[in-house]
């Protein structure tokens, strides 16, 4: 019998390496747009944002288009023959208010007046934040304390106060450096609700301070200014507009108490919450003077809530979303 013939295995057919997928590296940023564009809340809120951002700064672009003034009374064509504010219509796309005044016109300028009383007071709260945990020492223990008395205060009961007494006299208080008005708004809202913020900014402000990369641009001479706004600054932008994003939405919520109860911004500046407490006493006959205010109140807070909520699961690497 014949010895079977030893055959040569089949020759593995190598795929060329060109055909191979390549793995594509991606930067910080396409990590954290393909984490934030997963949640649809979040998104929704960031449009909403940018609309009511757009809305703000072209208030008087479209006050021209539409032909109304944000303080330009009517009189009867705004309001009936009994001086009620007449309902939505063509030439008041939300009606009027009881003193003939467009609706449509002053939400969208209202719409500014909260967006730079929330952003300032904020901005003013990361600003005590980062000298407190960069300065250190003494400047740090008076912030620090600071902040452990405004924690313990009744904030909107001190804020009536300290508003009522500064808008007595158009002097205002602090010499003439706090008058009533925006500027007083900006100030109370900034006092009471700065030490939420600037507690995170604080704490990592003092990690940072001690890198390796803050020594270097010491002994490079670089002034402390450089230092906190070139170096410690861009390193808290994640922590910072997260929680910024958090507290815009409750200081937009404090303005509009105040001006509820009176204590806010004057008449000739649009607000939401002055609109809605001038609403409150004819509300039966003019709902709508309380329901569109109310209604985009309310959507920009919740726009905003949305928005950090987003910004907090994509930036946070441990989140499960």
């Amino acid at each position: 019998m014949s010895a079977p013939i030893a055959t040569e295995p089949d020759a593995v057919q190598l795929e060329p390496v060109g055909s191979l997928e390549t793995v594509v590296g991606r930067s910080p940023r396409q990590l954290f747009w393909a984490r934030f564009k997963q949640d649809k809340a979040a998104l929704v809120g960031l449009v909403v944002i940018i609309l009511l951002i757009l809305l703000a700064l072209l208030a008087p672009v479209i006050a021209n288009i539409v032909g109304h003034g944000k303080n330009e009374l009517f009189g009867s064509t705004a309001t009936d023959q009994f001086g009620l504010p007449k309902g939505p219509s063509k030439d008041f796309l939300m009606g009027a208010d009881t003193a003939g005044r467009d609706v449509f016109v002053r939400v969208i300028y209202g719409a500014r007046t909260s967006l730079i009383v929330a952003i300032g007071a904020t901005g003013i709260a990361v600003l005590i934040g980062l000298l407190a945990g960069y300065f250190g020492g003494t400047i740090d223990t008076i912030i620090s304390r600071g902040t452990d008395i405004i924690l313990s205060v009744p904030s909107l009961l001190f804020a009536i106060g300290i508003v009522a007494v500064c808008s007595t006299s158009a002097k205002g208080c602090l010499g003439g450096l706090v008058k009533p008005g925006l500027t007083l708004v900006i100030f109370v809202i900034s006092l009471f609700t700065w030490p939420y913020i600037a507690r995170i900014v604080r704490g990592n402000t003092l990690s940072l301070r001690e890198r390796e990369f803050i020594e270097a641009s010491r002994s490079l001479g670089a002034s402390h200014t450089r230092i906190m706004f070139r170096e410690v600054l861009p390193n808290l932008v994640a922590p910072i507009i997260i929680y910024a994003t958090l507290l815009i939405p409750q200081n937009i919520l404090f303005e509009a108490a105040l001006s509820f109860l009176g204590l806010g911004v004057p008449q000739s500046i649009p607000s939401w919450g002055r609109m809605i407490s001038d609403a409150a006493r004819v509300f039966e006959v003019a709902w709508w003077l309380m329901v569109f205010p109310g209604l985009f109140l309310i959507a920009t807070t919740l726009a905003f809530n949305l928005f950090g909520d987003g910004l907090r699961d994509a930036l946070d690497p441990r989140s499960g979303r």
